[in-house]
């Protein structure tokens, strides 16, 4: 386009914004020439994730962690979830524009798995935070994905949704490295204060990790 960009745009905007100049060279453009529409978006930021969280096929919380604000009292955030729920249950989408919020999600069985951004957050990020979060769920269940299931090794879902997000920022996107973490995290506990049903999670932990890094190596 002539070495420019959005030629025949206006100089000045009817706020009296300064807009892009037509058929200036790319490299040329200072930040008083930036649109008004661009310099409202926000700035990229670490912490990309608002909240987490699996409903069973009522609506109803079994896990949630919120990493802000935006719903600071316990009755808000599962007037939310509900809210949520009733919008996404039936939908076929994979992502929802709600409450001016970003949202993922993806069911399975009786179980519904949210992942929370904010309105500018990129919906990519959000995707591979979703998929690394039920990915994990689903080898440290033994692909068993299921309200039953899920309550009985809610302390390991826990440990890797601590493992996946901290504080909203994302640290692990990749689900083997999570469950990893998540079955040496668990060595820590010592061995007298661990119950029959721990040790042997662990050990179906250990050994769903192991398989899943096998065929990993053998694709």
């Amino acid at each position: 386009m002539d070495g420019g960009i959005l030629k025949g745009m206006p100089r000045t905007g009817s706020d009296g914004g300064v807009w892009l100049r037509p058929y200036a060279p790319l490299g040329e453009y200072r930040k008083e020439d930036v649109h008004p529409f661009q310099a409202g978006k926000q700035e990229p930021s670490l912490y990309s994730i608002k909240a987490l969280a699996i409903l069973d096929n009522d609506g109803n919380r079994l896990f949630a962690k919120y990493y802000d604000e935006t719903f600071p009292t316990a009755k808000e955030q599962k007037a939310f979830e509900k809210n949520l729920f009733n919008k996404t249950h039936r939908a076929n989408a994979e992502i929802v524009m709600f409450e001016g919020m970003t949202c993922v999600y993806r069911s399975n069985v009786d179980l519904f798995f949210y992942v929370v951004g904010s309105s500018q957050e990129n919906e990519l990020i959000l995707a591979s935070v979703l998929n690394a979060f039920y990915d994990s769920i689903s080898q440290i269940l033994r692909k068993n994905v299921e309200k039953r299931a899920l309550l009985d090794n809610m302390d390991a879902i826990f440990l890797a949704a601590d493992e996946i997000c901290d504080g909203g920022i994302l640290l692990e996107a990749d689900p083997n490295a999570v469950v990893q973490k998540v079955a040496i995290r668990n060595e820590d506990i010592p061995l007298g204060e661990q119950t029959v049903a721990q040790l042997t999670k662990k050990l179906e932990v250990l050994q769903s990790a192991k398989e899943q890094i096998k065929w990993s190596l053998l694709k």
